[in-house]
């Protein structure tokens, strides 16, 4: 018997020393621990140096209360039969003090988390049409957030941020939205081009308006300048010869002219094949012609002025007939 004092007080003095050990430990920074009492729990440790009771409590578990982010995938379809992916980021938290909820109130929080974001995207994006999701993905974003947070607050979570990162239409809706946009792209090219065609061709037109106006300046200046170099020859030749008539001195200039002409076409590279007068008596025709034309024109011209007056001075008449004035 008194072996066995000394042992039992060494047994005790062994398991005095490892409760001892066993009592404290320690929290790190944004971390709870859950404490149990034979299975139950007890109370939740907080960041630092803690004492438990040795044998009946023990740490359950340790559970961070940094923000963590959970990639969601959801399929779903638009208003206008679009089937769309959108790839939602679920900002989440543990709430300091609702360690204990968390880790009681929820096997899985993760497939709880995704199961409200599926219902809700679910529910948002079928009521738009696919522009309007991709203009709006925030407000998406926005209900889930709202709806996430209401729901897992009785389970200890929240959630600072709900993010649609991305929607991603099917291969074949993708191809034929790339489509429309380049034949829109081709659409206003032709449309600018068509209209710098068109800048080209009024401008040509304006161009060449005013180079026929031009040209028919010279022509005219040209034409009146061989008469008035006609009407000095004249002049010039009577005063040399006071005995001859204007009319043959006229002749006589307008023969030296059709000379000169005849060599000018015969000189040309390109001069083509060309009937015409060639005597004296030829010439003496062509004069007459042009001669009875300018009479002719004169007289039409003296005429329409006489019947334009004739009318004018008609209707001058009726109007004081009928006391307008």
């Amino acid at each position: 018997m008194e072996v066995f004092g000394p042992l039992v007080w060494v047994v005790v003095a062994v398991i005095v020393l490892i409760g001892v050990a066993t009592m404290p430990f320690t929290v790190k920074q944004q971390t709870n621990a859950v404490i149990e009492r034979f299975g139950k729990f007890a109370w939740t440790a907080r960041p630092g140096l803690n004492f438990k009771l040795p044998f009946i409590e023990h740490v359950a578990t340790r559970i961070s209360l940094k923000v963590q982010q959970l990639i969601v995938e959801v399929e779903t379809k638009t208003k206008d039969d679009v089937f769309v992916k959108l790839f939602v980021a679920v900002q989440f938290r543990v709430i300091e003090g609702h360690a204990a909820d968390s880790y009681y109130k929820l096997a899985s929080h993760v497939e709880q988390i995704k199961s409200f974001v599926l219902d809700v995207v679910r529910a948002q994006v079928p009521a738009m049409p696919l522009d309007e999701v991709f203009v709006k993905k925030d407000d998406v974003g926005k209900a889930v957030k709202k709806e996430l947070d209401e729901a897992m607050r009785l389970y200890g979570f929240e959630i600072p941020n709900a993010l649609v990162t991305d929607v991603v239409p099917d291969a074949n809706v993708k191809a034929a939205m790339n489509e429309i946009q380049t034949q829109t792209r081709l659409q206003v090219a032709a449309a600018a081009k068509g209209e710098a065609a068109k800048i080209l061709v009024v401008k040509h037109a304006e161009a060449e308006a005013e180079s026929k106006k031009l040209q028919g300046q010279g022509i005219a200046n040209q034409r009146r300048a061989i008469i008035d170099g006609l009407r000095e020859s004249v002049e010039a030749f009577k005063q040399g010869i006071p005995e001859v008539e204007p009319q043959d001195v006229f002749q006589l200039v307008l023969l030296t002219q059709f000379f000169d002409v005849v060599k000018g076409v015969g000189e040309s590279a390109g001069a083509k094949v060309i009937f015409m007068p060639y005597t004296p008596g030829g010439i003496a025709d062509i004069a007459s012609q042009i001669r009875n034309s300018v009479i002719a024109g004169n007289e039409a011209v003296t005429a329409d002025t006489a019947m334009l007056h004739a009318k004018a001075h008609a209707g001058t008449q009726k109007i004081v007939q009928s006391g307008d004035f």
